[in-house]
């Protein structure tokens, strides 16, 4: 899992790399696209995510005491906490998308839509294996000896919550 971790989180880096360079080379086009974005949405967006991962963490610390069912329960409010960032940036993509801002509208919105549209597949990924633990979880699959699958979901989330505290500032606030 750790090598399909590095793996994802490099071609991120390159993704963010491409971004901050093309900032630096454009910084009137990146600060007045930027401006078409919400930031209290974003910081939403970002709530929901790290309130997602600490519902995991506490699944995580729940299986590590064999204590499987109540781990399910958290994973649930995990998955509760990342729909409200799934309906949060489906709202803002068809916000753009109606103001004519899609992909072809600028370098900024370019780069926008690639990094911000492979993260929300990342996260729909992970909500699918948080759903799948908790199911898991409910049945009495994991306990304190036996949860090396279900630590690898996890950190799979935590990834995503990771790649997106970059995201954030980059594309959402930093000039």
């Amino acid at each position: 899992m750790w090598f399909f971790i590095l793996a994802e989180l490099s071609v991120f880096a390159i993704l963010i790399l491409v971004f901050a360079v093309t900032q630096a080379i454009k910084p009137q086009m990146f600060g007045e696209s930027r401006l078409l974005l919400n930031t209290s949405t974003g910081l939403a967006m970002t709530l929901s995510l790290l309130t997602a991962g600490l519902f995991a963490a506490l699944a995580q610390e729940q299986v590590r005491h064999s204590r499987s069912r109540r781990g399910a329960i958290y994973l649930l409010a995990a998955l509760l906490a990342a729909s409200v960032y799934v309906v949060l940036k489906v709202t803002e993509y068809r916000h753009l998308l109606a103001s004519g801002l899609g992909l072809e509208h600028n370098t900024f919105f370019t780069l926008y839509w690639i990094l911000t549209g492979f993260h929300f597949l990342h996260v729909l990924l992970g909500m699918l294996i948080l759903g799948w633990l908790a199911e898991r979880c409910r049945r009495g699959r994991y306990d304190a000896s036996n949860r090396s699958g279900f630590e690898s979901g996890v950190l799979y989330w935590h990834m995503v919550d990771l790649i997106w505290v970059v995201l954030f500032p980059l594309v959402y606030v930093l000039g």
